[in-house]
């Protein structure tokens, strides 16, 4: 069994994720139960949002204290990896299941996750606290509550965290969720088209977002991020203007430079940069704080869009992106650089005086 204080947190809300993704798997239809289907269905939902809130945190933290110092983007890109894993495994079931003319080809999804459970529990179990975290139990530093303490000292912190991320969530959601919706609905070209190209973007993200976490190490993370928030904006209008073609090699594009590319390169500096915006004694819940209060403000992306698109068509859509780009950039720019070069100067220093 472990010693670490954080892993009883990790593992419960593995269990608590896992559990509430199983039950979306045996939910009543509106059909037998009425009203009561989605409002079940939302109250898992948020079980889920709450449950990952800890477990994101908790693993990216546990990661990056763990990582040496020269490649704690790389390693904390590791984690942040399962999205694009998550996103291609869940599509390729989806494309498995599409003929299944039931209510089983959305049920199995949910049902199967179960199996990860298992895996996930026997790794956390195995993890130690991080030295770094005993050492700073060790100089008496820890706080009684370190959410209070991180809101009253560096709240200015968590709203920097916000903006940064909205770029990744927001354009994710437009990508992921509406692009699909639009290409389906307009009938530009098969679903089966926009949800391969899904699947190529997120198998690719896989291996991208270790990359591009990896990049942060050698070059800085505020650069990178300045990088693919610029290219958020600049993609905005010509993503629209690709999948109107009704190209499939176009469209598959679109998904491979708005994932693989733009998302997680900002999905894959989050990681390091996130982590050194805190101390380590509220380091979890500053950066944990930031990531889910934008993750909520980014859920409303979708029907934001389909408000913009109502109004506007496609290029309110365009807007939107866009926005989320700028809003990404302007936070970035605000942001300091937390692994420039007399960071790194500082870290050579330590390592060798053999600390």
């Amino acid at each position: 069994m472990t010693n670490s204080a954080v892993s009883p947190v990790l593992v419960g809300a593995l269990l608590v994720m896992g559990a509430a993704t199983f039950l979306i798997g045996v939910l009543p239809t509106y059909d037998q139960v009425g009203v009561l289907a989605p409002i079940l269905l939302v109250a898992i939902r948020i079980i889920q949002g709450l449950a990952f809130g800890a477990e994101w945190g908790g693993a990216i933290m546990m990661t990056f204290e763990h990582a040496p110092w020269r490649q704690r983007g790389r390693y904390t890109g590791i984690p942040q990896a399962g999205v694009p894993l998550g996103l291609l495994l869940a599509n390729l079931v989806f494309l498995a299941t599409t003929g299944w003319n039931n209510e089983w080809s959305w049920r199995v999804p949910f049902l199967a996750s179960s199996i990860l459970i298992i895996a996930g529990i026997i790794i956390r179990l195995k993890v130690s606290e991080s030295p770094e975290f005993e050492e700073t139990k060790a100089k008496g530093e820890l706080v009684k509550n370190p959410l209070l303490t991180v809101i009253k000292d560096d709240w200015r912190n968590i709203l920097r965290v916000i903006g940064l991320r909205l770029a990744e969530s927001g354009g994710f959601y437009v990508i992921v969720t509406y692009l699909l919706s639009y290409i389906t609905t307009n009938k530009i070209v098969d679903r089966q088209i926009g949800l391969t190209g899904l699947v190529l973007a997120a198998a690719l993200g896989v291996v991208t977002t270790i990359l591009w976490g990896g990049l942060t190490d050698k070059i800085g993370r505020r650069k990178l991020y300045i990088i693919g928030s610029a290219g958020i904006i600049l993609f905005g209008f010509p993503m629209f203007l690709l999948v109107n073609t009704g190209a499939p090699f176009l469209i598959v594009l679109v998904y491979i430079i708005g994932l693989p590319i733009l998302h997680d390169m900002l999905a894959g500096s989050q990681g390091g940069w996130f982590s050194e915006l805190f101390h380590a004694n509220t380091r979890t819940s500053g950066a944990s704080i930031g990531y889910q209060f934008s993750a909520a403000i980014s859920g409303f992306i979708p029907l934001i869009a389909a408000a913009t698109a109502a109004a506007w068509g496609w290029s309110g859509v365009s807007i939107v992106y866009v926005a989320c780009g700028a809003i990404g950039l302007i936070a970035a720019l605000l942001t300091r650089e937390t692994w420039g070069v007399r960071e790194k100067s500082e870290v050579n220093e330590l390592i060798s005086a053999g600390k």
